[in-house]
């Protein structure tokens, strides 16, 4: 069991596991709804379905292997971890994923309040404060991270519901929300880059935790796959008007 992290007690690491494929399965359930209710039979729903999986399990794959060969090991910034996983997968969503025609169509097929009720993964986020109280990352980080996510994560079933259930007040409330959601993630991401420079400038603790496996998944998945489903947000926002 040598290749998993040795800061955190071994079913810290194993629970992490056994919730991280979680967000990837609700993920590819949207799609396939969204294919479900689309005029053209092509692509198949459970085709959108297992492409979705099959990929980020690829990818999960190619980050566990860089991870064992040691690639995020080296200290430097930016951190190589985004540079060889985040950054990539950020472009490639962003720039690739999020302009194609299939995707604009699933957008318009699935309902604003399940592209935001799926945040409640987010709860996944409860990880930065149990890092916390295992003192393997700085407590400011832990606290704004964990609890940012979990405050993402659990109002996300009352904007929601207020989408789902015509409220006036919804689309604005979504937008707030949604807006929260992504400075929240991007927040996080500039305390750990802000975090590793500390680190490496006065040897301080820093987010080492999060280039080592299992946990260099959350770096390398989540801030992209987040910030990919806020924009989708914001673009089925545009095609929203309350009832």
């Amino acid at each position: 069991m040598d290749f998993f992290t040795n800061l955190v007690p071994l079913w810290v690491s194993i629970l992490f596991l056994m919730v991280i494929p979680i967000p990837i399965f609700l993920i590819g359930r949207l799609a396939k709804q969204g294919a479900l209710v689309l005029e053209s039979s092509k692509p198949s729903p459970q085709r959108v379905f297992y492409a979705i999986v099959v990929f980020y399990f690829a990818y999960l794959i190619y980050v566990t292997i860089a991870c064992l060969q040691g690639w995020f090991t080296q200290i430097g910034l930016p951190p190589r971890i985004m540079v060889i996983t985040a950054i990539p997968l950020l472009f490639f969503l962003v720039a690739f994923i999020f302009n194609l025609s299939l995707t604009k169509r699933l957008l318009k097929s699935v309902s604003l309040s399940s592209l935001i009720g799926i945040h409640l993964f987010r709860l996944i986020g409860g990880f930065f404060l149990i890092m916390g109280l295992f003192g393997v990352v700085p407590q400011i980080f832990a606290l704004s991270a964990g609890i940012g996510d979990l405050i993402a994560a659990l109002t996300s079933i009352f904007v929601a519901s207020a989408v789902s259930n015509n409220k006036k007040y919804a689309k604005k409330l979504a937008f707030i929300w949604n807006t929260f959601g992504l400075l929240d993630i991007l927040m996080t991401s500039f305390l750990a880059f802000w975090f590793t420079k500390a680190s490496i400038e006065t040897g301080n603790l820093g987010v080492d935790v999060l280039t080592e496996f299992p946990f260099c998944f959350i770096p390398a998945f989540a801030p992209a796959t987040i910030i990919f489903l806020h924009l989708c947000t914001y673009r089925k926002l545009l095609l929203y008007t309350s009832k």
